[in-house]
């Protein structure tokens, strides 16, 4: 059954584009057009209908379409019914109304579920754990809204804990409040991307043999995560000497990893190929969406995705993303990376003229 998330989006003086409405029915939409005509601008605006930075992780300042420089604003209807609003004057941060009331950032992720794919992800797997983790955490926030108040809450209590660090303050009792706050947010970090990697698994076992199955884990750097609050508020504690030197906290789930292996090769995914590693990455997205189940509702962005792909594989995603129901969004640079996807999907053409980004056609 095909759902629609997303019936309307509206732009304005969003980075290239400077007006823009489009409508849609649930289909796919394949978004189509030369380098710089807009097409990730147009799926990173849809990103900001979750909580976060979007799929760019830019800054609100960013989005501004110069030279006009007068802030920026996306609008978009649900098929649930619900309207959203989210923007940003220059020098202020961001704004989000959900049916005409004032909402913090969080509570878009109670309404619809945003996944995404970019190329700067393809390197996931090679570079800095930091990446891993944030993609993580997507799919932990996706299972689970409330991930992302245990993010934010463990974030600012170690921002504050390493600001005493930094400071060489050894009160304990400076400590005992932040540590208590960092135990049981951290704990729940851990919970909630313990259960992703479990129903991103078992949604792999799900799926077709197109794309590879992983084995994931969960690891710490340079030793044990300890297991539950009492045993992290503990370590934090008894680790207070040793970050003072550092400057900072050396234990907890912010020092996390990701770990991947190619389930049927028994091969770590930094030790695959490109094309391996990216067959992998698209793998856990289409399982997150699996996962998430037929009434969720899900949108997937998976920018210039079809041209990794051999003619085999674009058929088979298209295949498993209306096996899925999900909609998604996703762009190239010619249409006929979108032939296998048929009348099952919509088409947007992309133009720039000028510097503004325009639809030339839509089908």
């Amino acid at each position: 059954m095909r759902r629609q998330v997303i019936s309307r989006i509206g732009l304005r003086h969003f980075r290239s584009h400077k007006k823009i409405d489009l409508e849609f029915d649930g289909r796919p939409v394949a978004i189509f057009g030369p380098n710089g005509a807009g097409k990730t601008n147009l799926i990173e605006a849809i990103s900001l209908l979750s909580p976060g930075r979007g799929l760019r992780r830019a800054t609100t300042e960013d989005f501004i379409r110069r030279p006009e420089a007068i802030g920026w604003k996306i609008t978009a209807s649900l098929g649930s019914g619900h309207d959203i609003e989210t923007w940003a004057e220059p020098g202020a941060g961001r704004q989000v109304r959900i049916d005409d009331k004032t909402q913090p950032q969080v509570a878009l992720g109670r309404i619809m579920r945003l996944l995404w794919l970019v190329p700067s992800m393809d390197r996931l797997w090679i570079e800095g754990a930091d990446g891993r983790r944030r993609f993580l955490d997507r799919a932990a926030l996706s299972l689970d809204p409330g991930h992302a108040e245990a993010v934010l809450g463990y974030e600012r209590a170690m921002r504050e804990r390493n600001r005493l660090l930094k400071d060489m303050v050894r009160d304990a009792h400076w400590y005992t409040a932040l540590e208590m706050q960092m135990a049981a947010s951290g704990a729940a970090i851990t919970r909630g991307r313990q259960a992703a990697i479990s129903a991103l698994m078992a949604a792999q076992a799900e799926a077709s043999d197109v794309f590879p199955a992983s084995r994931l884990s969960l690891v710490q750097a340079e030793g044990h995560l300890p297991d539950g609050e009492d045993a992290l508020r503990e370590a934090l504690v008894e680790g207070r000497l040793r970050d003072l030197a550092a400057g900072r906290t050396l234990i907890g789930p912010h020092r996390s990893d990701l770990e991947a292996v190619w389930e049927a090769k028994d091969m770590a995914a930094r030790d695959c190929s490109t094309g391996e590693q990216k067959a992998l990455l698209i793998s856990l997205i289409l399982a997150n969406a699996r996962a998430l189940g037929p009434d969720a509702p899900t949108v997937l962005l998976l920018d210039e995705v079809a041209a990794h792909l051999d003619a085999n594989r674009r058929a088979a995603l298209y295949d498993e993303i209306d096996a899925l129901g999900v909609q998604a969004f996703m762009t190239g640079t010619g249409a006929e990376l979108f032939d296998a996807l048929g009348s099952r999907g919509e088409r947007v053409a992309m133009r720039e003229v000028d510097g503004v980004s325009q639809i030339a056609e839509m089908q």
